[in-house]
């Protein structure tokens, strides 16, 4: 799934796409064309996407290997240890965020360098410390190499004040189609998979443009009709879910509030 960056200027967008396989040629063939940032997780084959594509690491997904070590110990015992000190470094990269969620793009950037950097370099420069004397095989060994492994991606994200810290909000919108998976063993074919990808590209963009589905899918079913004799398709433009020509009644009520 390819999402549009959360602090990104314009509509957001959510594209499911659908692969037979995890080879790194997917995304690559998907992003042809495109220059610019690309936030993921620690997985090798989006760090062999061409120079024009600047691949910002997740910091969530390195934070989740520090709360597996604190689940494998008694709650008792957390306090203190590695994992707890590192999730309390990382939450203070996040805090910095939240302080930062408002500002202009520049001035976010202007920020995480003046606030988040001395807060990086020091994690990592502390990781770097014990990264000998820890066992690699164990969760806490694990959870520290993958922060090392990843610092160059990590640190990314200072590069420009339009890119998250993380890609928190792929896996929302991918959530719910994770949730459901179980329900369809037996929707087992490629064309099939590929229209839930169209269908959940449409419906997931225009909850995220705060519309109804529901109301939004019949609205362009009964549209697309009147202009299907004529060769123009610019009247596609006036259904995508950001335009301003969508009735409000397709428009959630939070959304007009």
């Amino acid at each position: 799934m390819y999402r549009s960056g959360e602090l990104c200027n314009g509509p957001p967008i959510i594209l499911f796409n659908y692969e037979t396989t995890r080879g790194g040629y997917h995304p690559k063939q998907y992003l042809e064309g495109y220059s610019g940032y690309l936030i993921a997780d620690g997985y090798d084959v989006y760090h062999k996407l061409p120079e024009n594509i600047v691949v910002s690491g997740c910091f969530a997904h390195a934070r989740r290997r520090y709360d597996e070590c604190l689940k494998s110990v008694p709650e008792k015992e957390r306090k203190g240890t590695i994992a707890d000190e590192a999730i309390k470094r990382i939450a203070l990269l996040y805090k910095i965020e939240a302080i930062l969620k408002d500002k202009s793009t520049e001035e976010r950037y202007e920020g995480r360098l003046k606030q988040s950097k001395p807060v990086l370099d020091a994690y990592f420069q502390w990781l770097k410390s014990m990264s000998g004397a820890i066992d690699s095989g164990s969760l806490i060994g694990k959870a520290i190499n993958y922060s090392l492994k990843q610092q160059q991606y990590l640190m990314n994200y200072l590069l420009d004040g339009s890119i998250s810290i993380d890609n928190n909000a792929v896996e929302r919108s991918i959530r719910i189609f994770a949730t459901g998976r179980k329900n369809w063993e037996f929707c087992n074919t490629p064309n099939g998979a590929k229209a839930s990808a169209i269908i959940y590209s449409i419906t997931e963009t225009a909850k995220a443009n705060g519309l109804k589905p529901y109301e939004y899918l019949v609205y362009v079913f009964e549209t697309i009709p009147k202009h299907y004799m004529g060769t123009s398709r610019d009247f596609l433009q006036d259904l995508l879910p950001w335009s301003d020509k969508i009735p409000e009644t397709c428009k959630s009520k939070k959304n007009n509030i």
